[in-house]
C-alpha cells in the first residue's frame, strides 16, 4: 500500500513540475513597458470596444507588465492630429480611419473607390489583409511614412444620412451639403451624386448638423448613433457607398526598439482583439444602432437592387479618376477578395 503512495506522490510531482514548466515557458518575462493608445471614436461603438479589448488582452498575456493607456473619443485629437503624433514618436500608437490616412499615403485610397468592397465578401478581404499580399502591401507603405501596422479593426460601410430632407434613391441625394473627410475620392463620390461635399473633423460634425453648416453625412450607423448625431438626423439610408477600417499604427522606430517577446504580446492581444470585433461587437453593435435609429423616430430606407444599381452607376466615373494613382496590382489585390 505504501509502495502505491509513493508511486502515485511521484506521479503527481512530476505533473506538478511538468505543468509548472509549461506555465512558465508561457510566461511573459520580457520588460516592463507602459505606452498611449489614441482614437477618436464614441464609448461604446464597436471601434471603441476592440481597442479596450486590446489593451486588457495586452495586460493579461503579459500578466500586467505591459499597460496601455488609451485615449477614446477625439480627446487628444482628430485622425490627423493623432497620425502625426505617432509619426513624431509623441504618441505610440495612432487609431484613424482608412479614408483620413489617405492623407498620408494614397494607397489608403483604394479602400474609398466606391462599391470596390461589399459585405458579401467581407470575409475574404479580411483574409487578405491579415496574413495575405494585401497585408504585406500595405506594411510596406506604412513604413514608408514611419508607421507600423499593428491592427486591421473593422470601422464598416458607410451610409448616407440626412437632417430634413427624405433620402430614398441617388436623385434625393442632389443638393444636399454633405460631410465628407479629407479623402478628395470621398469629396468626388459626394460631386458625382450631384451633392456638396464639405470635408470637416469628426469631432466638429454635430455642431455642423445643427447650425446648418452641413445638412448631412455619409457614416456608419453605430459611429453616428455613438456620437448622438441621432438626436439631429432624420432621415438614412442604406447606401453602402464606402468602406473603412479603423487602423491601429505604431511609430515605427519606436515599435523596432520593444523587446521582441514584447512585440509578439502585443500582436497576439491585437489578433485576437480584432477577430473577437468582427464576430462579436461589429454585427451587435449595427443591430442596436439601426434600433437606436428607429427608436430615435429616424426613417431609414433600404435600397432596392435598382436604387442600389443607379449609384453603382453613377459613382463608377469616380474611378477614372484615380486608378492612374493608385498601382495597378493594388486595385487588382482588393478586387480579387471579391469573388
Amino acid at each position: 500500500m505504501n509502495g502505491i503512495m509513493k508511486r502515485t506522490t511521484t506521479c503527481i510531482i512530476a505533473l506538478a513540475v511538468l505543468f509548472g514548466s509549461i506555465v512558465t515557458a508561457n510566461a511573459y518575462d520580457g520588460p516592463k513597458l507602459k505606452f498611449r493608445l489614441a482614437h477618436t471614436t464614441p464609448p461604446g461603438n464597436h471601434i471603441t470596444l476592440a481597442y479596450q479589448k486590446f489593451a486588457d488582452l495586452v495586460k493579461e498575456k503579459s500578466e500586467g507588465k505591459i499597460q496601455v493607456q488609451v485615449f477614446p473619443n477625439a480627446v487628444l485629437g482628430s485622425d490627423r492630429v493623432l497620425i502625426e503624433g505617432a509619426q513624431r514618436g509623441s504618441l505610440e500608437m495612432a487609431v484613424s480611419s482608412t479614408p483620413n490616412m489617405a492623407n498620408f499615403a494614397p494607397d489608403y485610397q483604394v479602400f474609398d473607390l466606391p462599391y470596390i468592397t461589399s459585405p458579401k465578401f467581407q470575409q475574404n478581404l479580411y483574409k487578405a489583409l491579415d496574413s495575405g499580399d494585401l497585408g504585406k502591401y500595405f506594411d510596406k507603405v506604412a513604413h514608408g511614412i514611419g508607421l507600423e501596422n499593428i491592427m486591421w479593426a473593422e470601422y464598416g460601410y458607410r451610409n448616407f444620412c440626412a437632417v430634413s430632407k427624405e433620402i430614398t434613391n441617388a436623385k434625393s441625394l442632389e443638393g444636399l451639403k454633405v460631410r465628407t473627410t479629407a479623402s478628395p475620392v470621398e469629396v468626388d463620390v459626394a460631386k458625382a451624386l450631384g451633392m456638396s461635399p464639405t470635408p470637416i473633423a469628426w469631432g466638429e460634425v454635430y455642431t455642423a448638423l445643427q447650425q446648418g453648416t452641413i445638412d448631412s453625412e455619409g457614416n456608419t450607423f453605430p459611429h453616428l448613433y455613438g456620437a448622438k448625431h441621432n438626436e439631429v438626423l432624420r432621415y438614412a439610408m442604406y447606401s453602402y457607398h464606402n468602406y473603412g477600417m479603423q487602423l491601429g499604427v505604431a511609430n515605427k522606430k519606436w515599435w523596432d526598439s520593444l523587446d521582441p517577446k514584447t512585440q509578439q504580446v502585443i500582436r497576439e492581444a491585437a489578433a485576437e482583439a480584432v477577430q473577437y470585433q468582427r464576430d462579436v461587437l461589429y454585427p451587435e453593435n449595427e443591430k442596436s444602432a439601426y434600433e437606436g435609429f428607429v427608436k430615435s423616430g429616424i426613417k431609414v430606407h433600404t435600397l432596392t437592387d435598382g436604387e442600389m444599381d443607379e449609384l453603382k452607376k453613377l459613382t463608377r466615373p469616380v474611378w477614372d479618376n484615380y486608378l492612374n494613382k493608385l498601382a495597378p496590382e493594388l486595385v487588382q489585390m482588393v478586387q480579387d477578395t471579391q469573388k
